[in-house]
């Protein structure tokens, strides 16, 4: 029973579903491929490549399929100030502690990078891409129109009514509904003059998907702790369009995190995620381990200090297996994680679906 929607028909796509962008290396071009190959759509999370790692990423996409494929980028976000001097020095001391246990020179003071925004956001407009979302919030109205000059679909993350509202205004083609269950980054951006209210974006899928759908003239697709058939036809009963899956991808032979945090994702339960601002100085959900232990959300400096000063810790913690110091990225849906390839996961996705639909309508 195929399952037709507005996504998988602006897309060409045979089942709706989305593997969700994961800066950092996860979503290799083995598995953005695997997806496409299977009939849905697979994107690359581009935050922290370079406009050159973005052209050969998608090169190395294409060489693999002609399916379509995304990009991802974090949106430009205001300004950060320097913190106080003092409050650096401490941030500093404290991951001092964890290089010594890994072997690795005392850490340095981090230092805001120049915006490279623009320069990775004109690669990722020549990289063939099929479709362009962000996280973080909304580009300008020049970006928004450059996507849309290129036939992309432009999709915009919300974790919030609001937020998705804001999204349908500024000209998006679909949202992105977070629910607080997703692993990974929180996607709450400030829709106004007042700062972001995190703990107020922690809004369940299942209650955010029907009010966001209610809300918007836009397709949604569903994100947050689906892990399976049950999930997709759950999303799609509460009027999505398709939905968007991360951690259920990250066990798969193709994803490019280490063995450790694969095995990490394998061996965790549902009370062991926790959001934390230790590793990137943004709330993101992860498994809970030393670091997050460690580090208060209060001590950690903002993005992207806390994510410059924490990376030469978690480039060693991968390379030595250490997932006491890794970002253990995962969303709540861990005990439905599996080992298997892309193409195995999307097979038995699709399969599960159409048992849970027949199911429902009474044909099975």
């Amino acid at each position: 029973m195929p399952i037709h929607t507005s996504l998988t028909q602006r897309l060409g796509l045979s089942c709706p579903i989305v593997q969700a962008p994961m800066a950092g290396g996860a979503d290799t071009a083995d598995l953005v491929a695997a997806v496409g190959e299977a009939g849905g759509i697979g994107f690359v999370g581009a935050a922290y490549l370079t406009p050159d790692q973005i052209a050969e990423r998608a090169r190395a996409i294409r060489s693999r399929t002609s399916c379509p494929f995304g990009i991802n980028l974090f949106a430009p976000l205001p300004a950060t100030a320097m913190p106080e001097a003092e409050e650096v020095a401490a941030a500093v001391a404290r991951i001092a502690r964890y290089h010594a246990d890994l072997g690795l020179p005392a850490p340095g003071t981090p230092s805001l990078g120049a915006d490279g925004f623009a320069a990775q956001m004109a690669a990722a407009l020549d990289s063939g891409a099929s479709a362009f979302s962000f996280t973080f919030g909304i580009p300008s109205a020049d970006a928004l129109a450059a996507i849309k000059a290129r036939g992309m679909l432009l999709m915009g993350t919300a974790t919030s009514v609001e937020e998705a509202v804001a999204l349908e205004r500024a000209g998006m083609d679909a949202v992105i509904a977070q629910g607080a269950e997703a692993g990974g980054h929180r996607g709450s951006f400030a829709t106004g003059p007042e700062e972001v209210d995190f703990a107020a974006g922690l809004v369940g899928t299942m209650a955010l998907v029907p009010q966001v759908v209610d809300a918007v003239n836009l397709p949604v697709v569903a994100s947050g702790g689906i892990m399976d058939g049950r999930g997709i036809a759950a999303a799609l009963a509460l009027g999505a369009a398709g939905v968007q899956m991360g951690t259920a991808f990250l066990t798969c032979a193709e994803a490019g995190i280490p063995e450790v945090h694969k095995r990490a994702i394998l061996d965790a339960r549902e009370t062991q995620t926790r959001v934390t601002r230790a590793f990137s100085g943004r709330p993101a959900r992860g498994i809970v381990n030393r670091v997050m232990d460690d580090i208060p959300d209060d001590d950690a400096l903002p993005f992207p200090l806390q994510n410059a000063l924490t990376r030469p810790m978690r480039t060693a913690a991968a390379q030595q297996g250490r997932a006491e110091f890794l970002s253990l990225w995962a969303g709540q849906g861990v005990r439905l994680a599996r080992r298997q390839t892309a193409a195995e996961l999307m097979a038995r996705l699709v399969g599960e679906t159409d048992t849970v639909v027949r199911r429902l309508s009474g044909d099975a």
